[in-house]
């Protein structure tokens, strides 16, 4: 007489672990949306966010080394909370989390790894940056006659 009163706990417990998954389906979000202020400054997100007719909130902050308008936005999303006797939603809210610190890490401040792919990223961006303004100072010398290199015309 046992045996059936061992087995129902089993098959129920086997049965409420996929109800409780879709309960869990049922009641979430569903599907994440895409972040659109992720990876912007604060600056630009802030001008953006407010162009759309919200109310910006600095929900948390990370780090001290931007200063906050330069500070990056690593998520946003919209205010979850409600208001008023009627327990209206906010709709006209969005929370931004920032990261303030240095975009790349260095020996003196905080910030991406080198190793991460946002590392990367950044030493790719500045490396081009660098490349690009030594070709402008190049173009420029060459154009203003300023090449001083030893048997050049005009050394001294």
């Amino acid at each position: 007489m046992g045996g059936p009163s061992v087995v129902k706990p089993v098959v129920l417990g086997v049965l409420g672990v996929p109800a409780a998954a879709l309960a869990a389906l049922a009641f979430s979000g569903g599907v994440a949306a895409a972040d659109d202020y992720a990876g912007q400054s604060y600056s630009d997100a802030s001008a953006a966010i407010s162009s759309a007719g919200q109310k910006v909130v600095i929900a948390s902050t990370v780090g001290d080394q931007d200063a906050q308008g330069d500070c990056v936005v690593s998520h946003s999303q919209k205010a979850p909370w409600i208001k008023g006797d009627s327990f209206a939603p906010v709709t006209d809210t969005v929370l931004v989390y920032l990261n303030c610190d240095a975009k790349l890490a260095s020996n003196k401040t905080p910030g991406n790894s080198l190793a991460s792919p946002e590392g990367q990223a950044e030493k790719a961006t500045e490396d081009e940056a660098a490349a690009k303004a030594a070709a402008q100072q190049n173009e420029a010398d060459q154009l203003a006659g300023t090449d001083q290199s030893v048997g050049a015309p005009g050394a001294h």
